[in-house]
């Protein structure tokens, strides 16, 4: 009982400046504002009529050469960094007979197709752009442009002699293995059927156009585009922005995801008109980019980039350093991030615990970033609608420091959907929300791309192994793997990417250590003049085990998020298939199991 003279018990709200509950509330509220049913089915591929969408406008369209029936020791099917990389971990054990097949007219990857304007990395260079030391090279900015990156891509190709032999503008359509052989058959969209000892497959996860279902798109009769194929003939300009073409035209964007928060800024510069179309704001966090100090590369010594890069990730992991050597927006908010990246950082707490504290430093940092929209937007209703209410890792964040601003200009307009499903439908001038007609000359889609589908699990590559089975038919109650890279019933066969390994949110340096055990698994293979690199059925099935056994169930977390593509559009997965240790536990796993004896696991006959 309180008496008179007895202050009553401070509240959560008191102690913490905002109460937890109310937060927790409006989290709900706002995710079941956006919500629908149809939930992946929204989006549409880039098939049939919609394979316009895809096509490559940089290639030479008179391009032309024979199919191929040659063989080759290893295939390496995808020209993105991933490929890149297994590419030059290959050649630095000493394979020579490499062939590449990437469908673009030019390696890059997500990279090549990525030249919107204003388009940068959001992961610091020094970190991202990998064979740095390599390649002699220093980006010029701390988050670089795509052109650089781009350049950076070609590079590698260059210093590791991969032009040589290349199958640009080449689609691998199907792999069959041929027992008498021990060899792979590589069909591709070319007419080739190329043969090859070994393949590895890193068709990428971000390669695929996501375009909106939205009723009566195909009706417009302006001009739309995706972003990864932007047209600079319609729009002028170049990635620097100067879009003039477009100062008499009405322009839509439709998403606010990392894409559109670089490309909004430049179209409110110089467009007319601009309505971003919105259905979940994202947390826009300082980017304060800045060109690299000349001073600062001279004083680099051998190894920088392997240490900056691995204190980045032992950090975004939530691994302790003596010095934060990147010190951004990631990384001082490293806590945050287990939510997407599981790790066994925090296991010395009780499970309670870790969700209690990891919930109240989620709460102030996205109040930070709420404050934030309310300090640089200037009409309140505008800035109410821009204010992202969920937890930090719900979507990708972003970062900027021009993108909230641009919504103060007298030319641009937000349109928010939340409580409409998105835009409702196109007609042949305008598009349509809660009934209002937003007449535009040109739609931009933001919408991103098709996310963690590679070739093989799309079935866009058809794989028969062993007896014809396929993927589909082996893995039908799951991914069946060993550290995620190869499977039973699949010799010779590697697989890129982030099913059953480790994930980070800067993923080229899981795609480098996954190369550099593919190569070292190769030049085993090679040492002991081995037909078959297969996991046998018990290595295979410990592993899918330690996979489930240490999954983080991100399922509950990520039912209470807006939807968004980490969380299947509002409809989670049950299951994670990433090492629940992390990637620093799980790169140091498979160095051991490498200096161990594991490769009798799957170096045979």
């Amino acid at each position: 009982m309180v008496t008179p003279h007895q202050p009553p018990a401070p509240t959560a709200q008191d102690q913490l400046g905002f109460d937890p509950e109310a937060l927790r509330a409006r989290y709900r509220a706002e995710r079941d504002r956006r919500i629908r049913p149809d939930g992946t089915g929204q989006y549409r591929r880039v098939t049939g009529e919609l394979e316009t969408y895809a096509r490559d406008p940089y290639a030479d369209p008179e391009s032309t050469r024979k199919p191929l029936y040659d063989r080759v020791e290893v295939a390496v099917i995808g020209g993105g960094f991933g490929g890149l990389l297994t590419g030059a971990r290959l050649r630095q054990a000493g394979v020579q007979d490499i062939r590449m097949i990437e469908q673009a007219a030019d390696f890059g990857g997500t990279w090549y197709w990525n030249r919107y304007p204003g388009v940068h990395c959001d992961i610091e260079s020094y970190v991202y752009m990998p064979l740095l030391e390599e390649i002699g090279h220093v980006p010029a900015w701390r988050y670089a442009p795509g052109e650089e990156i781009r350049q950076h891509a070609r590079a590698i190709g260059r210093h590791f002699d991969l032009y040589r032999d290349a199958c640009f503008g080449t689609r691998a359509t199907e792999l069959r293995w041929d027992e008498g052989e021990s060899e792979w058959i590589v069909f591709t969209d070319r007419g080739d059927r190329m043969r090859a000892r070994h393949v590895v497959v890193s068709s990428g996860t971000l390669s695929l156009p996501k375009l909106p279902g939205i009723p009566g798109i195909e009706t417009f009769k302006g001009h739309m585009f995706h972003t990864s194929r932007w047209d600079y003939a319609y729009t002028g300009g170049d990635a620097d922005g100067g879009l003039h073409k477009l100062a008499d035209k009405r322009v839509a964007v439709i998403g606010t995801g990392a894409t559109a928060i670089q490309i909004v800024p430049h179209l409110g510069h110089d467009a007319r008109e601009l309505y971003v179309f919105q259905r979940t704001p994202s947390s826009v966090d300082v980017r304060a980019n800045r060109r690299t100090d000349p001073t600062w590369a001279q004083s680099l010594t051998p190894g920088w980039s392997r240490r900056r890069r691995d204190n980045f990730l032992s950090l975004v992991s939530g691994g302790q350093v003596e010095r934060d050597l990147v010190n951004d927006g990631w990384t001082a908010s490293a806590r945050l991030l287990q939510n997407l990246v599981p790790t066994d950082s925090y296991a010395h707490l009780p499970a309670e615990e870790r969700e209690r504290l990891g919930e109240l430093a989620d709460f102030q940092k996205m109040n930070e970033l709420r404050a934030r929209v309310d300090d640089l937007v200037d009409d309140p209703a505008t800035a109410e609608a821009l204010k992202p209410w969920y937890r930090y890792m719900c979507k990708r964040p972003t970062f900027s420091d021009t993108y909230l601003q641009t919504f103060n200009r007298p030319n641009v307009t937000l349109v928010d959907t939340a409580d409409h499903g998105g835009v409702e439908r196109v007609t042949e001038n305008a598009l349509v929300v809660g009934g209002t007609e937003y007449e535009v000359d040109c739609v931009v889609l933001a919408t991103g791309f098709e996310v963690g589908v590679s070739g093989i699990l799309s079935g866009e590559l058809q794989v028969h192994g062993r007896d014809g089975v396929t993927f589909a038919e082996r893995w039908k109650d799951g991914p069946r793997t060993l550290h995620g890279l190869y499977s039973h019933g699949f010799p010779n066969l590697f697989h890129l990417g982030p099913v059953q390994n480790a994930a980070s949110v800067n993923f080229v340096h899981i795609l480098d250590e996954q190369a550099i055990h593919v190569a070292a698994v190769l030049a085993e293979a090679h040492k002991r003049q081995a037909r078959h690199v297969e996991p046998s059925v018990d290595a295979e099935a410990a592993w899918v085990t330690t996979i489930h056994e240490k999954a983080h169930s991100l399922h509950k977390f990520q039912a209470e998020c807006t939807p968004g593509y980490y969380n299947n559009e509002g409809m989670p997965r049950q299951r994670s298939e990433t090492f629940g240790d992390g990637p620093v536990a799980f790169h140091e796993l498979l160095r051991r199991w490498r200096a161990e004896g594991g490769m009798d696991e799957v170096v045979v006959g």
